[in-house]
């Protein structure tokens, strides 16, 4: 089919290299869900699937959702631990006083985290950039205030800390490493396939342009109100299912530095190391989060090093740092752009030309 514009007829049909690569990723995603449904839980160790794969799943999935409103819409926030506190405690909250079903209770934990998320948006509406920053700081700080100190969240506990009983999910236990890691991939799977979709869609370009310039956008006719708090409800909303399955499945009890300022910039270096913008480096960046810190720490042991816990803690505070800042000089889009520009390459391979 044919239109026409700037006095030019053009074709609306896609060519082969536009539609071969984008069934090449489709037939990758899918091998992609075979592996981590069938060969994952097959081949991987209980504490491979306790200590590495299921952490990973979710700092992914709390990634997807920061990276819908920093890398999306440009809102920048420090605050995310906040709204993994509030998924957290409410969906335990839910669980205790309603008796709700497990997947139910995850559901209502990150609607409560979307209602506090917008709440604490509308300053977006006024104030960008480091401003913006410090009133999402002020979220985290207030949220750790709150449920420290106001002992009906976590049901009069003498001790602060809260725990979850038995799991089962539509009557099925979740108890063994591997149906928690199941469990987990059902609601990153989704929840990404729908984050990907909704980033491609009318709503992504609407969050794009308020990110590359506001102004211009608002002047062609996207509402700032709309796309701004939209990226705040979505983005809190993921962030709340993450705090609310890794206090789950993860932790099993827990207290409120479980969500602390460092869990939200740990959140923010995922998405800065893998690529802001990119649902794909959110994935990037939690695996490089999750396991640069397990290399570190048994690389003296496999070199026949003994050195002081202490010092070996120091060290591997001060590699990941140093990875930190040189991946972010080497490559300022993240991981990312490193695998885009990989997979470009392997695409044109042995023929360049």
């Amino acid at each position: 089919m044919f239109y026409r514009e700037n006095g030019q007829f053009k074709s609306s049909y896609r060519s082969d290299q536009q539609i071969f690569p984008i069934r090449q990723d489709r037939w990758f995603v899918a091998g992609l869900l075979l592996v981590a449904f069938v060969a994952v839980p097959l081949l991987a160790s209980n504490y491979f699937l306790q200590a590495i794969f299921i952490p990973f799943l979710i700092l992914a999935l709390a990634a997807i959702g920061l990276n819908i409103l920093v890398g999306y819409c440009g809102q920048i926030s420090i605050g995310s631990g906040a709204f993994m506190a509030v998924g957290a405690y409410a969906a335990w909250n839910f669980g205790v006083r309603l008796d709700l079903p497990l997947v139910v209770q995850i559901l209502l934990g990150g609607v409560l985290a979307t209602l506090v998320g917008v709440v604490f948006g509308v300053p977006s509406l006024r104030i960008r950039g480091l401003y913006l920053a410090v009133t999402t700081l002020a979220a985290q700080f207030f949220m750790d205030w709150a449920f420290l100190r106001i002992p009906y969240f976590t049901n009069y506990s003498s001790s602060g800390n809260v725990s979850v009983p038995a799991l089962d999910a539509f009557g099925l236990p979740v108890i063994t490493p591997v149906q928690k890691y199941l469990f987990v991939l059902c609601f990153v799977a989704v929840i990404g396939l729908l984050a990907k979709n909704l980033v491609r869609g009318a709503i992504g370009r609407q969050w794009m342009a308020i990110r590359d310039m506001d102004v211009a956008a608002a002047v062609i006719g996207i509402r700032p109100v709309y796309a701004k708090l939209t990226a705040f409800a979505v983005s809190s909303f993921i962030i709340g299912v993450a705090g609310a399955l890794w206090a789950y499945i993860h932790l099993g009890s827990w207290e409120p530095l479980a969500f602390d300022l460092n869990r939200s910039l740990q959140l923010l270096f995922i998405i800065i190391i893998g690529g802001l913008g990119s649902i794909v480096g959110s994935f990037f960046g939690a695996a490089f989060m999750v396991l640069v810190p397990v290399l570190l720490t048994n690389v003296p042991h496999w070199l026949g090093l003994n050195m002081p816990v202490d010092v070996a803690s120091h060290i591997e505070h001060m590699v990941f740092g140093f990875l930190i800042v040189f991946f972010l000089i080497a490559e300022p889009h993240g991981l990312a752009r490193l695998w885009s520009i990989a997979k470009e390459k392997l695409r044109i391979w042995p023929f360049p030309h």
